[in-house]
């Protein structure tokens, strides 16, 4: 049951109000008077006050009640307080509300006005507590992955990451292989390290190579080696990369562009841990932990037949997916201000700017507009702001729409509607909607809408 304290010295005035919010399923508590009211605050939880600003007799100042709203900030500073009179001058009301008092409403009031500036308080603070126990949540989630898994320093705050993340240190402690899948510049190459981190073989080297940065030709020679002569300009034998990581883990980033005579050999050395350089005959052996990344989507290469389906399966024993920037937006300010390493500070619009983005180019995309703002700004103390980042006006709307709309999002003015037919009250607006308070809360928010 939520609870309201009423603290006012007339007591037709707390009984009034004790109707009115029992009718609505509110617990009405009343004192008549600030010492009472205090008391009753350090005895039992409520959830919001209703307060005077005057409790003497032929006093219109306001200023017991600016003393009583200051002992109830310093009491609970995140109680939200309703300031309730008939005489107060309106600076004074104005004083409180920049200070923190939730709303100033007169005497006589209305009861459907007062009455939905109570529920739509009562709702914002909920929502603010279950969202304050979610972060909570994630916060000791994110500590007790930190105990078990040595995470090289990600930073995350998204669910999705913290599945991936914890997935990743499960798969780290066998030898099977692993396939990394997710778009370019998401981050694939940290999730390999966290996976070598964990690993039998982290004390081993890492070693990485970019399958779609060699040209064809050369591929199979960075990966297995060559002999003296093996092709043009080979003047002396060379290792290859599985040579190099011997002992510990070969990371093959973009495996997909592999071509088919060195996803042969692949298969090979998976198989049997052996293999030859280019233009050699000696049968090599090494033990290496192979981790392979692509962007490409491998099950429709097998389809068309530009990659194997044996390697295909023999890659991807254990698929862990990493999901594009866009999916996981509680990583894009923590992220920001990670590669901002406190060499300047977001403004709030730059923030905005940033969380309305659909990163195309994922995290590679972010860390280059935090250092691209960092260049542009000129003042050495100041804010950045969002045209600093260089996203855009035109592509900053192209994806406030892309990532936060589909065809059932209601539109601002389908909300504005919803709330007036709702006489302001969100729950009630939420339910027409078909949405939980909590997500009419963000586009509200989304929309720049005030709680009514």
């Amino acid at each position: 049951m939520r609870r309201v304290l009423i603290i006012d010295d007339h007591p037709a005035v707390g009984e009034a109000l004790s109707l009115l919010l029992s009718l609505h399923d509110i617990a009405p508590r009343v004192a008549h008077g600030p010492a009472e009211g205090l008391a009753w605050l350090a005895r039992e939880p409520v959830d919001l006050v209703i307060q005077d600003m005057n409790f003497s007799a032929d006093t219109t100042s306001g200023q017991e009640g600016q003393a009583l709203f200051r002992a109830l900030r310093e009491a609970q500073p995140d109680l939200p307080v309703i300031l309730l009179t008939a005489w107060t001058r309106l600076e004074s009301a104005v004083e409180l509300v920049k200070a923190g008092a939730a709303d100033y409403l007169a005497k006589p009031w209305d009861d459907a006005k007062l009455l939905a500036t109570v529920e739509n308080l009562l709702e914002l603070a909920e929502s603010q507590r279950e969202l304050g126990e979610a972060r909570q949540a994630r916060a000791r989630r994110r500590a007790a992955l930190a105990e078990k898994v040595d995470l090289r320093g990600a930073v995350f705050a998204s669910d999705a990451m913290a599945q991936v993340l914890e997935m990743a240190g499960q798969v780290a402690r066998s030898v099977v292989p692993v396939l990394i899948t997710g778009p370019n510049g998401a981050g694939k190459e940290r999730v390999a390290e966290i996976i070598h981190a964990n690993s039998a073989v982290r004390d081993g080297p890492m070693i990485a190579v970019n399958c779609g940065a060699l040209p064809g030709d050369l591929i199979e020679a960075e990966l297995f080696g060559a002999d003296s002569g093996a092709y043009t300009g080979a003047t002396k034998a060379r290792e290859g990369r599985f040579e190099q990581a011997d002992g510990g883990t070969l990371f093959l980033d973009e495996i997909g562009n592999l071509p088919l005579a060195g996803q042969v050999k692949l298969l090979r050395v998976l198989e049997t841990g052996r293999f030859e350089r280019l233009g050699g005959g000696r049968t090599r052996q090494v033990s290496v932990r192979v981790l392979s990344a692509t962007n490409s989507d491998l099950a429709a290469m097998v389809r068309a037949g530009s990659f194997r389906e044996d390697l295909y399966y023999r890659l991807n024993v254990i698929e862990l997916r990493l999901p594009p920037l866009a999916e996981r937006r509680d990583d894009i300010l923590p992220l920001a201000d990670f590669f901002l390493q406190r060499r300047a500070r977001l403004s709030e619009p730059a923030r905005e700017a940033l969380l309305a983005h659909a990163w195309p180019g994922n995290v590679r995309e972010l860390k280059n507009a935090i250092e691209r703002a960092v260049l542009m700004a000129t003042d050495s103390g100041a804010a950045i702001q969002p045209a600093q980042l260089g996203l855009g006006p035109a592509q900053v709307g192209a994806a406030l729409a892309a990532a936060h709309r589909n065809l059932d999002e209601p539109s601002r003015e389908a909300v504005v509607a919803a709330l007036e037919r709702a006489d302001g009250v969100v729950s009630r607006a939420a339910q027409s909607l078909g949405l939980s308070r909590q997500a009419l809360y963000r586009r509200m928010e989304r929309y720049g809408l005030a709680a009514p």
